[in-house]
This record gives C-alpha cells, structure tokens and sequence, in this order.
C-alpha cells in the first residue's frame, strides 16, 4: 500500500502518463497560450492552442522519467538565471556529503524561485536535487499539482480542516518527510515559515519544526536524536532586488492601515510569474553545516535556525543603501562580509525606488533594511551571551 500516493512526487513509471494526460489538458494550454502570445491567442485561440500543444509534444518527446523531466526544467532555469540575474553565488556547500540526505531549511521570499535556486545550485555542484514541499493553497488547478509533482514537488496540505483532518495531514507529511530522509535517502527542501517574510525579516515557525518531529520514534529516540538524524541544513537565500518589493510593500501598508488586505483573484499566481521574470541582480545561496546537538524543544532549533540564516545571509548594496536611509548610522560598518558600496550602486537604487509609489516607498526600504538589522542585533546577542 502506498501511503504517501496522496501527496509525494510522481515516480518515474508515473511520468509518461502524467504528461500524456497534461498535453491535452485545456486548461493548461489555455493558459500557456494567453502567457506566451496573449495577442494572437486572444484574436485566434483556434489557432494558437494547436500550436502551443505541438511545441509542449516536442520539448516533452522521449521523457519517460522525472530526471527527463528535470532535465527540461534546467533548460528553462538556465535561461532565467542568464536572463534575469547579474550574477549566481554559492557558499558553504563543501560542509556536506555529496551522497547525504539532507533536510534543507531555508528562508522564504519568494514563492518559486527559493527551491528553484537551491536545486540550481545542488545540480551545478554535481549534487541530486530535492524533493519541495508545496502548499496545495498554490495548486488549485489540478494540471498545476501534477507538473510540480513532476518536477519531485510534494504537497503540503494546508486546507485541510478541523483539527482531526488538520492533525492526520500533519502527521502525513511529517512521516512523508522522515521517510524520504531516512529509508528513501532523498533530500528535502521546506520554507522555515509558511508565508514569505515580506518584510524582510527571517523568523522561523516553530510550528514546522513541532510538525517535523511528530514522526519521531519517542520510545526509541530522543527529540534531540531525532533532529540529529535528520541532518537539517539552515539555507540562505539573498536577492539584490526583489521582484515584488512594491507589490509587498504594497500590502503591509494595507495591513498595517486597514487590518487586512485582500488578495485579487490569482495574486499568488501572478507572483509567481513576476518573480521568475523580474530582475534579481546579484543572487547567493548560502549552505550551513547540518544541525548537531542537544536541543530541548522546537523552540530551541526554530532559534538554532535563525541564528545561522540571519548571520550567513549576504548581504547586498542595495541593504546596506537602505539601512542607511532608514536607520541613519554607521553600525552596518561592524558586520563581517560586507559588500563595497559604490556610486553607480547608490544612483541604481535611487533610480528604483523613485519607481515605486510615494506611499508604499518607506516600507520598501525597511525590507531591504531588515536583514541588515537583524545582522546587527544577533551579533548583539552573541556579545551579551559570552559575556553571561
């Protein structure tokens, strides 16, 4: 019996007919077509469906398994990296065991893009991808839960509801995730929180940690073994420009004056697209060593993590320029690996943000800010806590 079936990635024998049934799903190749050529699909969508399923029959052709299917899906991410970045960074990888399974723990900015560029930096360093967890609040459409479990996507069922169901898909993907690690030896990626840190502040829940441990074998292992076993990396992921810093800055001031703030329809969709295609400038992923030692509770590793994503997260320009708009001190100058601030970085900055509406400005900065600050006051506890 599969227990998993309902929410692991597809399996390679699962890969052909999966893709056989996607190219003649109408939903998709609608979408694809008003994505690709909105002009000509709008005028002759009798004309450019054929088309776009031709095109998808010939890039899928001879895929009969999910590293085929990967294979594709590297040709795509190539292009946006070369694309839309200046530059892609790696460090910390040479920590970690080529043939490990690790469970990646990452901050989380960006919808598609954070799994993304860790996986491009494990293939480029000759390491096997991993398997993503992704909340099915993003795969309303069925055609889009069946191409991310192609591309070794599992899901997070996060609209479950009432507490039996809630408590059953808990432990589901905790045992998913334990299984994948421990008997499967294939790694893992999961968010550190369930929505983006759209104000630039990496906390992680201690939520996803509690959900984590709930396959913990208690009669014969300890929480502390537990995590141990797992070999949980804490990952970095910095952006010099963030795609949809109006966009997010947009709705905290929302959040902030109105109490809320209301989604359109697909807004999480669009985000997705936006981020893919926007400019990124200068991209790092930076690996941790996997976490070892004694850890009392959840609480204790959600803090473990923060403190190394926060203080490995490189900075950029574009951080610093904005730390010293919004604080107005020279502090950022005691933080190791700082990047040079040049003319042209502060003229490029000035010129972004004088793009971004007059009322949602501020509240950019202070994302761009935040990882700076946060730098600040956990280097601040280390000093307090050697002193004790």
């Amino acid at each position: 019996m599969d227990t998993f079936a309902e929410i692991r990635p597809y399996h390679d024998d699962e890969v052909a007919p999966v893709l056989a049934k996607l190219l003649v799903d109408p939903e998709m190749l609608n979408i694809i077509a008003s994505l690709r050529l909105p002009r000509l699909n709008k005028a002759l969508p009798w004309l450019v469906r054929p088309l776009v399923r031709w095109y998808l029959a010939r890039e899928m052709k001879g895929i009969a398994n999910v590293a085929g299917f990967q294979w594709v899906v590297k040709g795509y991410m190539d292009a946006m990296i070369e694309g839309h970045t200046i530059s892609f960074q790696v460090s910390g990888l040479e920590q970690l065991e080529a043939e490990q399974a690790y469970l990646y723990i990452s901050n989380h900015r960006d919808i598609a893009l954070d799994p993304a560029f860790v996986n491009y930096a494990l293939y480029h360093h000759e390491r096997d991808t991993v398997r993503i967890a992704i909340g099915d609040n993003l795969l309303s459409k069925p055609f889009a839960a069946d191409l991310m479990r192609l591309n070794k996507s599992f899901i997070v069922r996060r609209s479950a509801r009432g507490p039996r169901q809630m408590l059953a898909a808990f432990r589901q993907l905790a045992s998913y995730i334990r299984f994948s690690l421990l008997e499967e030896r294939s790694s893992i990626w999961i968010a550190q929180r369930e929505g983006r840190a759209k104000d630039g502040n990496d906390a992680t829940e201690a939520a996803v940690i509690k959900m984590i441990g709930m396959a913990q074998n208690k009669p014969d292992e300890s929480f502390s073994d537990y995590v141990n076993k797992l070999n949980i990396v804490p990952v970095s992921i910095s952006y010099e420009w963030d795609p949809l810093d109006a966009a997010k800055a947009q709705e905290l001031v929302h959040i902030e004056r109105d109490g809320t703030y209301q989604k359109a329809e697909h807004e999480d969709l669009k985000s997705i697209a936006t981020g893919i295609v926007g400019n990124k400038g200068h991209v790092h992923v930076a690996f941790g060593a996997p976490l070892k030692g004694e850890f009392s509770d959840a609480v204790a590793v959600a803090a473990k993590l923060d403190e190394v994503i926060i203080d490995q997260y490189r900075l950029h320009p574009s951080n610093i320029i904005a730390y010293m708009r919004v604080v107005q001190n020279d502090n950022w100058k005691t933080l190791p690996m700082l990047p040079e601030i040049t003319a042209a970085d502060i003229e490029v900055f000035d010129k972004r943000f004088s793009q971004i509406p007059a009322d949602y400005r501020s509240k950019a900065m202070e994302i761009y800010a935040n990882p700076v600050i946060n730098q600040l006051d956990s280097a601040d506890l280390r000093i307090v806590e050697e002193a004790i």
